[in-house]
């Protein structure tokens, strides 16, 4: 790796973060938040390649929509800019392999679909160089020696279905219709055009991959079907000869599977994978042998979880490793051995890529979210990129970890983000904030997002707490199976626990707490509401379970849910599975409850809102409840618009009924209110 010129990590941070603190964090603020996403090397070394993503500013006018990010290249800290037009937004970064152009997909204003572009990285306009017949391209990859495109593509479009849906003819068969995607390669004319791609025939599902150094193979991700349960309990890599197709060899690992990369000479590939069926999570790193497909584990039973990993041209393989809610980097010799470990201080390591003896990471902490970072050989970190130069203006709460002991002896850790000027006395108002999964975990980064209160709530002076209870990942895989088998508890004991332990710190007031989350969180949300009503004043559910037996009839992943949470099926203990349900234990509920939902979720069904919402009308008509659908959205809101009333709404629950202590209050208005730019401005 290149030695550059370094701040610490310390260093870093504090000018980051000690600008003139002027003013708390808004809702408005979050949703201009940007940051980076996907980062490339050049073969070099020389140059980064990297993604700032975020949502259109709606709030200053800009027209509703998704997650969109811009193409920069830089040479250095504070050296980029845009290399394409204004609002054209790209994924899937790559480098060619001679270094002079970086490579995209994008839907041009003349592509039916998202089709391979690449830019000249020392000037010049982009083109389009490669495209799928009649499909979306997904993803790509260079051949080593760049005469060839490979790409992962949608199923091609069947007309004659198209055709009938035009007639009215538009049912759909559930679970048996779908397509499979197809990969294909293209040969590069003159001036890097493409010409037509030719199918490579690839058995299953395929989801990802990647070619090797030398072009002769590549690694294959595929599954059954598409259905998100063979993601998580049937996706298996295959290691493909590119040549004729054929399959050298497959990796049988058991569980869940993640990030998988190729080393430097093609004999080795790391993959972050489960240990077994049951392991909740792909969070042990595995060396897997490129010819027979035979692998090993090389850190099983760690507490710890394997988040990525990248292969350098030394031979070693650097991995970043999440302990609880910090992380470090490993580095790994070729043969597994561990090699050195680097400490990013305050940092989140969230991915890292290398090439040409240079390492980046993409890190988030306490004052920032995601942004691009070099490595260099003695484990310093200088920061690239500041995507938010507005944060200066931002008064942060003080955020640390906090362990204590669960009522059983077992410690636990949050993370807690106290109130903008410190804690009052008797304690400050706190919301619990549930990660989901819930094979998952907090770290003691960025905590502010549209669904996740930290800054915002800090700045109107709640604390903010997130456990990594029972069942999280970052602690081992025996941590992660403790909830197994028996819903609720200790995940959701713990939760009362991380409370209690608060309000005997003096953090948190205890008649005033709250507790907010999605999915899995959304189900501690719900249950909180119900069995634990009596420790938390007011409660937001978001894409939350309330009947864990019509869930099972209602998910896509019914199996994942048997293999790494129930451990059962309904039918062996029906009363159990009752008894683990919110609307078992509406008669309890006392506390204010705001439901809300993505119409379209199909991996927690919107029925699982509408069944809590209808029970507590009809048993405690008293109890302020009230649900909010979002059409168009699934399991988690990704329009901008829809992302900001989330916000809005959840921070106008926890005032109405949280920082007064009155869950008596009258329901806030049904509409937010909202700080919109004026159509005529």
């Amino acid at each position: 790796m290149k030695a550059v010129f370094s701040l610490s990590v310390a260093a870093a941070a504090m000018v980051a973060s000690s600008p003139a603190l002027a003013r708390p964090m808004t809702p408005e603020d979050v949703m201009k938040v940007k940051s980076v996403g996907a980062i490339a090397v050049s073969p070099d070394g020389t140059r980064v390649a990297y993604q700032v993503g975020g949502r259109p500013d709606i709030i200053a006018g800009e027209e509703n929509g998704g997650y969109e990010s811009q193409l920069y290249i830089a040479a250095g800290p504070n050296a980029a800019a845009p290399y394409l037009p204004e609002g054209m937004s790209v994924s899937d970064i790559q480098f060619s392999p001679n270094g002079q152009w970086v490579s995209f997909l994008h839907k041009g204003e003349d592509d039916d679909e998202r089709s391979v572009y690449a830019v000249p990285v020392y000037g010049g306009s982009y083109q389009k160089i490669a495209e799928a017949p009649d499909a979306a391209v997904l993803s790509h990859a260079w051949s080593p020696d760049g005469s060839t495109v490979y790409m992962l593509a949608d199923a091609a479009k069947d007309e004659d279905r198209e055709a009938e849906a035009k007639k009215g003819f538009n049912s759909r068969v559930y679970e048996e219709e779908a397509k499979l995607r197809r990969m294909f390669s293209s040969r590069l004319g003159e001036l890097g055009a493409g010409v037509e791609a030719s199918e490579i025939v690839i058995p299953g599902y395929v989801t990802e991959f990647k070619v090797s150094p030398d072009g002769s193979f590549a690694i294959v991700g595929s599954q059954p079907t598409p259905q998100i349960d063979d993601t998580y309990t049937s996706k298996r890599f295959h290691i493909i000869d590119l040549a004729d197709a054929s399959v050298r060899a497959v990796v049988e690992t058991p569980g869940k599977v993640g990030d998988a990369e190729i080393s430097e000479d093609g004999r080795t590939m790391s993959l972050i994978a489960g240990v077994d069926m049951n392991d909740p999570a792909d969070t042990t790193l595995h060396l897997v042998d490129t010819t027979t497909g035979t692998f090993r584990a090389l850190n099983a039973g760690a507490a710890e979880a394997a988040v990525d990993a990248e292969w350098l041209e030394n031979g070693q393989l650097a991995a970043v490793i999440h302990v609880g809610a910090q992380s470090m980097l490993r580095m790994y010799n070729a043969d597994g051995s561990v090699a050195g470990e680097m400490d990013p201080g305050a940092l989140i390591l969230t991915g890292i890529e290398a090439d040409g003896g240079t390492l980046v990471a993409r890190a988030d902490a306490p004052t920032h979210p995601s942004e691009l970072f070099q490595v260099d050989e003695g484990g310093s970190f200088t920061r690239w990129t500041n995507s938010n130069p507005w944060l200066s203006e931002i008064t942060f709460g003080e955020q640390r970890t906090v362990r204590f002991n669960a009522r059983d002896g077992q410690e636990v850790e949050l993370v807690l983000v106290e109130p903008v000027g410190g804690i009052p006395a008797g304690g400050a108002p706190l919301i619990l904030d549930v990660h989901g999964g819930p094979e998952a975990h907090d770290s003691n980064g960025w905590t502010t997002n549209y669904g996740g209160p930290g800054q915002v709530a800090a700045g109107k002076g709640y604390a903010v707490a997130q456990v990594n209870y029972r069942g999280s990942t970052g602690y081992g895989t025996d941590f992660s199976k403790q909830h197994q088998g028996n819903y609720t508890d200790p995940e959701f004991a713990d939760l009362v626990d991380a409370k209690n332990a608060l309000v005997e710190m003096g953090v948190a007031d205890g008649n005033r707490t709250g507790i907010t989350g999605g999915s899995y969180g959304g189900y501690a949300s719900a249950w909180g509401a119900t069995y634990y009503s009596d420790e938390f004043a007011a409660a937001v559910m978001f894409v939350g379970i309330s009947n864990q037996i019509s869930k099972f009839g209602t998910t896509d992943i019914p199996y994942e849910m048997y293999n790494v949470h129930s451990r059962a099926w309904p039918w062996d203990n029906w009363q159990k599975m009752l008894e683990v349900s919110p609307i078992y234990h509406v008669d309890k509920a006392n506390t204010p409850i705001l439901i809300m939902h993505g119409e379209d979720d199909t991996r927690v069904d919107p029925s699982q809102s509408f069944e809590l919402y209808r029970s507590l009308k009809v048993r405690k008509p008293d109890v302020p409840t009230r649900m909010v659908l979002y059409p168009g959205e699934g399991h988690g809101n990704g329009q901008a618009a829809a992302q900001y009333d989330y916000m809005l709404r959840m921070m106008r629950w926890f005032d109405t009924y949280l920082m007064t202590g009155d869950r008596d209050a009258p329901l806030p208005d049904t509409r937010p209110v909202l700080n919109l730019a004026s159509d005529d401005e």
